[in-house]
């Protein structure tokens, strides 16, 4: 399932970069063709309607290049900071995606402030990987995740708009975690990566 996915997706990037680089009418109309047949079987893959499938590509124009979602990593007291989302009720690092007109240091900053009212400050790139290469459920979108370590300024964490609580949590009594966010194989290797400043950035 999720192989046949990805191939889906990769044939709606080629019509989505054909729309933008074709020359003539006739290209147009095939490569539309290819784009929408491409999100039909994207909804009858994952079960759900079409008109959802077109509404989430309905704002992608030009040639597709992943999605950059940013997490801000900060520890206390050999714990990790988390929030508790909204959407599902279950728990994450602080983040988002990443907002045009913000640097990847200036996201972390702005996500941990709104979601986990936490003051920090950005001081070193942990990882970056691709959920395709990991154990995330499937995503109808290609997704690069930037985890950034930040340390904590003060010791005032509230909720926010997207969350409705806000904790620190030891790697040994981690709460049930949003599968799509965040996963246990994450956080562990957070863990490592703090604990021993001198180890390179991981990337896939």
């Amino acid at each position: 399932m999720k192989t046949s996915i990805e191939l889906v997706k990769k044939i709606q990037s080629i019509a989505y970069a054909g729309l933008e680089y074709c020359e003539n009418d006739f290209d147009r109309e095939r490569y539309d063709e290819l784009k929408n047949l491409s999100q039909q079987l994207l909804a009858e893959l994952t079960n759900s309607p079409v008109e959802k499938i077109q509404d989430l590509f309905a704002n992608e124009v030009g040639y597709q290049t992943p999605k950059v979602d940013v997490r801000a990593v900060v520890f206390r007291d050999n714990k990790i900071l988390m929030v508790k989302e909204k959407i599902d009720g279950r728990w994450s690092i602080p983040g988002g995606w990443a907002d045009i007109g913000y640097s990847p240091s200036e996201i972390a900053l702005k996500e941990a402030k709104e979601e986990a009212g936490a003051e920090v400050k950005p001081v070193r790139l942990l990882a970056v990987i691709d959920k395709l290469k990991h154990d995330y459920p499937i995503s109808p979108f290609h997704i690069y995740k930037l985890f950034i370590l930040c340390d904590l300024m003060n010791d005032k964490i509230s909720s926010g708009i997207e969350t409705t609580e806000v904790n620190f949590f030891a790697l040994n009594d981690l709460p049930p975690l949003s599968a799509t966010r965040i996963t246990e194989e994450q956080i562990q290797m957070l863990f490592r990566l703090w604990e021993n400043g001198s180890e390179q950035v991981v990337f896939d």
